[in-house]
C-alpha cells in the first residue's frame, strides 16, 4: 500500500497545531511554577515579619527608638520624609 503524501498545507496546519498545543502546556507549566513561587515567596515574608516583631519585642527600645532608627538615614541623622 503507498503512502499518500500530505499537502504542504495539511502539514503546516498540523505543526501549528502542535505549535498551539505545546504553548498552552507551557503557559499552564508556567503559571502553576509562578503560583508556587508566590506561595513560597509569602511564606518567606509572614516569617520575616514576625522573626522582626520578636526582635522588636525583645529589644526593650520604645516605638520612638525604633521608629528613630528605622527613619535614621546611614550617617544616623535623621531623613527627611
Amino acid at each position: 500500500m503507498a503512502r499518500t503524501r500530505k499537502t504542504s498545507k495539511e502539514a503546516l496546519e498540523e505543526k501549528i497545531e502542535k505549535a498551539e498545543a505545546d504553548v498552552i502546556a507551557a503557559k499552564k507549566k508556567y503559571d502553576q511554577a509562578t503560583a508556587n513561587l508566590k506561595e513560597l515567596l509569602d511564606k518567606r515574608d509572614a516569617i520575616r515579619k514576625e522573626e522582626i516583631l520578636s526582635a522588636v519585642v525583645k529589644s526593650g527600645r520604645s516605638y520612638e527608638e525604633i521608629m528613630n532608627f528605622l527613619n535614621a538615614g546611614p550617617d544616623g541623622e535623621k531623613t527627611e520624609k
